[in-house]
């Protein structure tokens, strides 16, 4: 009797004790697949993420060096076109500069002569007028002088000189009295060789009783055109 009941026990016990490792065995395996399938989706979604991420970042940065490209390309245009005005200014700068030089509207420095008459008005000897101061001037023009001037009044194409009542001489509207200072500048020997020896109008002067005098000077300055210079008839 007790052998039969130590056999049921031992039976039911291996019996409960195969249950129950079993439903371990199945809890255990569920368990690893659950765990498993949480992993592989988490590490799924951050690779995913990462990757939408770093697309992202890829497309800000082709979008930003796209840009930075745009604008280098501008500063680039930006410099030529500064350069181009720059040059296109300096060319201005320099036309206006000969204009300004060629109507007498700047000072101007270079070498020349320097023409100086003093007056020895006695009954015999006449007063030097404006005619003389003309015949000089136009004598200087023709041996090319580039710019002459009176007493440090510009002679330009439009400049008046003429005496009044025999008494002073006017040179731009200014009055100028003796001695006369006649400053040319150009070629120094063609300028002295217009005025003395071959009937130079130096020489003239000279034979009334005149006192001439003729310098070379290397660096002569003449003063620009202080009036306006106005057009009356021309449209």
């Amino acid at each position: 009797m007790r052998k039969a009941i130590s056999k049921e026990k031992i039976t039911l016990t291996i019996t409960v004790g195969i249950a129950c490792f079993s439903l371990v065995f199945i809890m255990s395996m569920q368990f690893k697949i659950v765990n498993q399938t949480d992993i592989t989706a988490i590490e799924n979604m951050r690779e995913t993420e990462l990757r939408t991420e770093l697309a992202n970042w890829k497309a800000k940065y082709e979008e930003t060096d796209l840009k930075y490209q745009e604008t280098q390309t501008k500063i680039e245009e930006y410099k030529q076109t500064k350069q181009s005005n720059d040059e296109t200014s300096k060319v201005v700068d320099a036309e206006l500069e000969q204009v300004n030089m060629t109507l007498g509207k700047t000072d101007v420095e270079g070498e020349g002569i320097e023409v100086i008459l003093r007056e020895k008005e006695t009954e015999n000897i006449g007063k030097i007028n404006a005619d003389d101061l003309l015949i000089i001037i136009n004598a200087l023009k023709l041996a090319g002088a580039e710019a002459i001037s009176i007493n440090d009044e510009r002679i330009i194409n439009m400049s008046d000189i003429f005496t009044i009542n025999n008494a002073f001489i006017k040179v731009n509207g200014q009055r100028i009295l003796a001695p006369y200072v006649i400053k040319a500048i150009g070629n120094q020997v063609y300028l002295e060789s217009a005025l003395l020896g071959n009937g130079g109008y130096v020489d003239e002067l000279k034979k009334l009783g005149h006192d001439v005098a003729i310098e070379k000077i290397d660096n002569i300055k003449i003063l620009k055109y202080n009036d306006d210079i106005k057009i009356k008839y021309m449209n």
